[in-house]
């Protein structure tokens, strides 16, 4: 392991959130320095350039990209913390190659992510956002509801981690059939029955995704997997746009096929595809799934820490790769 560094700079590459008073704090009393870019994330270009500027031993990344090129700017970097759980704006090899930790916080919202996705179901079977659109627009029109008892639906939850496990068990309350796929099943799984993706799709009302986002499972869901879901059914994705083909949701929501698509993340966010806003059975949130005032002060604090952390000489708590050259963090070894 290196030896515990001088005191450095660290840089907050940007945030979703109103200051960096947290991330501050918890830096500058281990005696480091915080230099932050703007707030919302700028170009793979500009990152470059603050982090050839600034040097630093630590990042701090919440959207911004952070390149092979950035983490090569820097000879001091030791380093980079993702504010938040997925690690697609983070080139990890390079990092790996260089010596470099990568570092997430894999739980700081579990229960907000698993209620937003029981949230948008039950916003689908008690038709509660376009009862809404429709009594604001002048039209009071009970007799033309069509809803849904959940208790009688199967739900599919794609992704049996932390916070599909969670999903599974507030889905339970609700009495509904529960099926559950991961690439690694537990030899346990309570209150699921394990399959594989296709049979989970063929069977399923309701498809939840709660996976991250790798080469692999890029566009997971497609035209393929669409048509196999029974027609009349709601796809859920509160974990990475790219886990969707868009067009593809699109064309079966015109067709009918599907009845509902309930996204908190999108392939080509901020900018949503006109064609799904035109659609009545789009259910739509600004990426906020992970979002509260306790879960974002947790993100923050425990990020910074692990900065503080390794910079003190010592593994991270929940190291996401294994640098060359450095011995396994405690998460890493799990």
């Amino acid at each position: 392991m290196k030896p515990p560094s001088r005191p450095g700079t660290v840089l907050l590459t940007d945030y979703a959130w109103p200051d960096d008073s947290v991330e501050r704090s918890v830096i500058e009393e281990a005696g480091h320095t915080l230099v932050t870019g703007p707030a919302d994330p700028a170009s793979a270009e500009a990152i470059e350039e603050l982090v050839a500027e600034h040097r630093p031993a630590g990042i701090l990344t919440c959207w911004a990209p952070v390149s092979a090129t950035a983490i090569g700017a820097s000879p001091d970097l030791r380093i980079v913390a993702r504010l938040g759980v997925g690690l697609d704006n983070i080139a990890v090899d390079t990092a790996t190659e260089r010596g470099v930790w990568v570092t997430n916080v894999p739980d700081y919202c579990v229960e907000e992510v698993s209620d937003h996705a029981v949230g948008m179901v039950l916003a689908w079977t008690r038709g509660l956002a376009k009862s809404d659109r429709e009594v604001r627009a002048g039209r009071w029109d009970p007799a033309g509801a069509r809803l849904r008892r959940l208790s009688t639906l199967t739900c599919g939850v794609v992704g049996y981690g932390r916070i599909g496990r969670a999903t599974v068990g507030k889905l339970g309350a609700f009495g509904c059939r529960i099926l559950a796929h991961d690439p690694y099943p537990p030899k346990d799984a309570p209150g699921a029955e394990m399959v594989g993706l296709e049979e989970l799709l063929r069977r399923s009302d309701v498809v939840i995704l709660h996976v991250p986002l790798t080469p692999g499972t890029h566009h997971i869901i497609g035209t393929e997997q669409l048509a196999l879901m029974p027609p009349g059914g709601l796809l859920v994705n509160v974990s990475r746009g790219g886990l969707v083909d868009t067009d593809a949701v699109i064309k079966a929501l015109d067709s009918g096929h599907l009845d509902g698509a309930a996204f908190d993340v999108l392939e080509t966010e901020p900018h949503v595809p006109a064609g799904l806003l035109e659609q009545p059975g789009a259910l739509l949130t600004p990426h906020i799934a992970f979002s509260s005032d306790a879960s974002v002060t947790e993100l923050r604090r425990r990020a910074a820490e692990e900065v503080v952390r390794t910079l003190a000489g010592e593994a991270p708590a929940h190291a996401r790769n294994a640098p060359r050259g450095l011995p396994a963090g405690s998460e890493h070894r799990r």
